[in-house]
């Protein structure tokens, strides 16, 4: 099977992530394209069997080119390519109507509640979804500190959740995908 790995970052967790994420994917065996949007074109992933998209919460939900813009100019940032343009937003919209295939979203967030912290990877699984393709499973978060820098483990924690999607019956045939966004 194919499968494309696709994620924004601005401080490079989310990178980091994405490319835990495909590392797995291609232990397990899947030919697995990975990178940032910007490398990406959307109308590679079509006929894709997985397409995992992540990106960063920025102000409670996705980024847009406004808080693209702070982060990649803010001066405690040391990532080497952070992504101004184009976002997820627009990556998504490029998107062929009636994508088929089956998909999953993450973002990375501040570890605190989700009320408070709100959650890139909900806007992202319903863009996606509109877009045609099905969610194998539900959002999922991983974790920075305040100071921008991923919390222990939550790179194996990516791992995990990666394999976990390849378990998953949606992908090995025993059950319909999950279709709508959490």
């Amino acid at each position: 099977m194919k499968a494309y790995v696709v994620y924004e970052s601005m401080y490079g967790n989310t990178a980091a992530v994405g490319e835990a994420v495909a590392e797995e994917l291609r232990a397990r065996g899947l030919a697995v394209r990975s990178g940032p949007v910007t490398r990406i074109d959307p109308a590679d992933v079509v006929g894709a069997g997985l397409v995992v998209v992540g990106g960063p919460t920025h102000v409670h939900g996705m980024t847009r080119g406004s808080t693209r813009k702070t982060a990649v100019n803010d001066k405690k940032n040391t990532y080497a390519n952070p992504t101004l343009s184009p976002g997820l937003r627009e990556w998504i919209d490029d998107l062929p109507m009636g994508t088929t295939g089956l998909a999953a979203a993450f973002d990375t967030r501040f570890a605190k509640p989700v009320f408070l912290t709100g959650s890139a990877a909900k806007g992202i699984a319903r863009r996606l979804t509109r877009r045609g393709l099905h969610l194998v499973v539900g959002p999922k978060s991983f974790f920075v500190s305040t100071a921008n820098q991923l919390l222990a483990n939550e790179l194996d924690h990516a791992r995990k959740w990666a394999d976990a999607l390849l378990d998953h019956p949606s992908l090995t045939g025993t059950h319909e995908p999950h279709v709508g966004a959490a």
